[in-house]
């Protein structure tokens, strides 16, 4: 998550003050993770129309930016999906359930990709039961190009506060075939509540907190060599890792200016919301994780198309102790009649995002 330069100044928060000369102004201009960001560039440049789709699929959002998967090509026309079981989320997803998600949206991502090409998908789900392959895929030839691939280069996950502008009712209406949105002020203001008080559950909860810490690539090397996790980029960050400001034990102390910093940024963020989404299944197999993050990729791509912007706020779905009581209210506003809230999301109008960083295709293979 690279920090904007409001955010940035916000952690200076009075501190450290770096001299505006021509050398830090081109450290700042310098700090792009250019290798992290090259596979959206290569991305449908394989030549073979599985490698092209499986390009895109992995642009898909996901927990953590964990990027869990590994593929492989089988025979002449097929793939298979893959769980890299080192990749995990044991404190906050100790079932996998959002990891599935984010399995979901890979896969809904690669075909939309296939059908842009001319080619079909068949999936089979967990085909050789859980022990195997998430899904295996068969290509074919007459795909129709979905309308919403045209956005694919332009989805993100957008985690800035949002403008007071309302969401207009038409557009709420065109994503009711995705998933359910809250425009009712009264709700608003409970979701916003619920929201702050599970973020703020995880923050402060020390294992689930040190969880994203763990994960967190600090400055431009760090994103190059490992763009996975939560990238901490950008010049204005960085200068302040130079300055020892901020690091990954300043990220993980509660009574660090960065940390206090970090949670009022996030208050304003969330309090910045003026509507959610939530995406509620019947059960909670694993078939319906995937089929709910086949939902939520289709949702983000529609988001995109009507210029809004979406941002995944489902800490209060986490199955965890200290999150239960967060997990109930959660069921309580949103599924009263029944079933299982899978993602919960802010809704509104918000700033241009830069890409999140990947791993090339090449280094989630497992046939080569």
């Amino acid at each position: 998550m690279a920090l904007t330069r409001r955010k940035t100044l916000a952690l200076i928060g009075g501190g450290t003050i770096f001299a505006a000369t021509a050398a830090t102004a081109g450290f700042v201009t310098s700090r792009t993770p250019t290798r992290a960001l090259a596979p959206w560039e290569r991305a449908g440049g394989y030549g073979d129309p599985r490698l092209d789709a499986l390009s895109y699929g992995l642009l898909a959002p996901n927990p953590h930016n964990l990027q869990p998967w590994q593929v492989a090509l089988e025979g002449e026309d097929s793939f298979a999906l893959y769980h890299d079981t080192s990749r995990r989320l044991p404190h906050t997803d100790p079932y996998d359930r959002q990891l599935r998600i984010g399995f979901g949206c890979f896969l809904e991502l690669t075909g939309i990709a296939a059908q842009a090409s001319g080619h079909t998908v068949e999936l089979t789900l967990f085909p050789d039961g859980p022990q195997g392959p998430v899904a295996r895929g068969v290509m074919g030839k007459g795909g129709q190009t979905d309308p919403l691939a045209a956005h694919i280069m332009e989805r993100r996950s957008c985690k800035e506060p949002f403008t007071d502008r309302a969401v207009e009712a038409e557009k709420a209406a065109a994503l009711a075939e995705f998933a359910s949105v809250h425009t009712d002020p009264a709700l608003v203001a409970d979701l916003r509540a619920l929201t702050w008080e599970a973020w703020l559950t995880e923050t402060l909860t020390p294992r689930t907190m040190q969880e994203s810490v763990d994960l967190m690539r600090f400055g431009k090397a760090q994103i190059n060599a490992t763009p996975d996790g939560i990238d901490m980029g950008g010049g204005f960050l960085e200068a302040l890792m130079l300055a020892g400001v901020f690091n990954r034990e300043t990220a993980a102390d509660p009574d660090s200016t960065a940390f206090q910093q970090g949670i009022a940024i996030y208050d304003e963020m969330l309090n910045a919301t003026p509507a959610f989404v939530s995406l509620t299944t019947e059960g909670s197999a694993p078939q319906d994780h995937i089929g709910a993050g086949r939902r939520w990729l289709r949702l983000n791509l529609a988001t995109t198309q009507l210029g809004l912007s979406l941002h995944p706020v489902s800490q209060a779905l986490q199955e965890y102790p200290e999150m239960a009581p967060h997990y109930a209210r959660a069921h309580e506003l949103l599924a009263p009649q029944g079933g299982t809230v899978q993602m919960l999301g802010r809704l509104g109008y918000g700033p241009a995002i830069p890409r999140t960083p990947r791993w090339p295709l090449e280094a989630k293979r497992r046939d080569v």
